[in-house]
């Protein structure tokens, strides 16, 4: 069906008649600020405690707009005989504005949740060398990061919480177990038997040998009873 022709102009102007009936709506800036949406991408705050110099997020940077020095200290050995380490120490960590295209790699690529997205965007300055932050101002942008939003309910349990959970789990499990049995090859202890009254021995007499204190002593056996004479010859008489 071919289009009436026209009919795109008629339907532009009538965009443009419904909205020059509406009143306009001015924001009153600064003022009022305006609702950001929670994942805005207004500024890079910095954790500093977090970061382990790895320079992941330096050489991910597409700008090159992330500048970090540091150097490395020994640490001495915690116990005896043990072999000092070497760790990295920060000693700046800057970001130039001016060239940041704020793609957010840094972030993403930062396996030790040292940098974090702030909704702040009122930094313009008018010298273009302020624009790089250092690690001082970097860390003044983390008071305005907001609260990470809250997990799905129905979404699967962390595995930090849930490694954390089952610890919690065994330890109490094992304070709440009876106690263990004896070790294999043990004999628990057998009481004494009391001896029969009537059956103690005399005093100043030592028990039999072969029987313990608190037993009775055995009864002596009856002596092997003499052979029979054999029969005379010949049968009895």
């Amino acid at each position: 069906m071919m289009p009436i022709p026209g009919s795109g102009l008629a339907k532009g102007l009538a965009v443009t008649l419904r909205t020059m009936t509406k009143r306009s709506h001015t924001a009153q800036y600064p003022e009022v600020q305006p609702e950001l949406p929670p994942r805005s991408r207004g500024v890079i705050g910095l954790f500093e405690e977090n970061c382990t110099v790895c320079m992941l997020c330096a050489r991910e940077c597409p700008d090159w707009c992330i500048y970090i020095d540091s150097h490395k200290e020994t640490v001495p050995a915690s116990t005896p005989g043990g072999r000092e380490r070497s760790r990295n120490v920060l000693d700046r960590f800057a970001i130039d504005f001016s060239l940041c295209m704020y793609c957010g790699i840094c972030i993403e690529v930062c396996p030790f949740d040292a940098l974090f997205w702030s909704p702040e965007f009122e930094y313009a300055e008018t010298d273009i060398h302020e624009l790089t932050h250092e690690r001082d101002k970097l860390r003044e942008w983390m008071w305005t990061v907001p609260a990470p939003p809250a997990l799905d309910p129905a979404a699967e349990e962390p595995k930090e919480l849930a490694a954390a959970r089952k610890a919690v789990e065994k330890a109490e499990a094992a304070a709440a177990a009876p106690p263990a049995p004896a070790t294999p090859g043990t004999y628990p202890t057998v009481p004494a038997t009391p001896t029969p009254p009537g059956t103690e021995p005399a005093p100043g007499t030592e028990p039999a040998s072969g029987t313990e204190p608190g037993t009775a002593p055995k009864a002596p056996e009856a002596p092997d009873a003499p052979d029979a004479p054999d029969a005379p010859a010949g049968g009895t008489a």
